[in-house]
């Protein structure tokens, strides 16, 4: 039977059940034309790519937890989770954007709290430690797959090539990579955010 013949419910059903294989074929069906759909919305095919992967990661931890229940809208509903992941992308750069003034004196490029900045730094400085040191008791391929993410600032397709995998094998390892970081972080006592 030819991957093209089987619907997308078929192989989203075929992938909660355990085959692999069927989201890399889902993935593939539709990658071209939901990173143009991203294109289009954030002009940047490099972000377009980053937004494409971190949508798959919502897909998958949403089938896998079994909470789709979009039957036969597969494609509509994951260019909404991109959507919605393009908008997040924006509302970022919004909240981190500062009004810049003309070409006249702005008294806010003198007047610096130096002590913030620095206070912000060490407590950076600090929970980068912490995650570096708990990074080690998680199992070898996740750690990898983290570290090529984080530390490397390595696409998904960069980390599934380098690592000889597939990137649905890749996007599992990072969710598992998480899942495992934050019950270590549960279990250490440790008071921290991961998003």
């Amino acid at each position: 039977m030819s991957k093209h013949i089987i619907k997308d419910e078929h192989l989203i059903s075929s992938y909660i059940q355990g085959s692999e294989n069927s989201l890399n074929i889902l993935i593939n069906r539709h990658k071209s034309r939901i990173i143009a759909f991203i294109i289009s919305k954030v002009k940047d095919r490099t972000l377009a790519e980053d937004i494409f992967q971190e949508t798959f990661l919502k897909v998958i931890n949403t089938l896998k937890r079994g909470k789709y229940n979009e039957e036969g809208k597969f494609v509509p509903w994951v260019m909404r989770i991109a959507y919605n992941l393009s908008i997040d992308h924006f509302r970022k750069i919004k909240k981190t954007k500062f009004v810049r003034s003309n070409d006249e004196f702005d008294v806010f490029n003198i007047i610096k709290d130096s002590s913030i900045s620095k206070e912000d730094e060490m407590i950076k400085s600090r929970i980068i430690s912490d995650l570096k040191s708990l990074i080690q008791y998680l199992p070898p391929a996740q750690k990898e797959v983290l570290k090529m993410r984080y530390y490397s600032n390595m696409s998904f397709n960069e980390i599934a090539e380098n690592c000889n995998i597939s990137i649905n094998t890749a996007l599992g390892r990072m969710r598992y990579a998480l899942i495992n970081l934050r019950k270590i972080i549960k279990n250490k006592g440790v008071v921290m955010s991961l998003d």
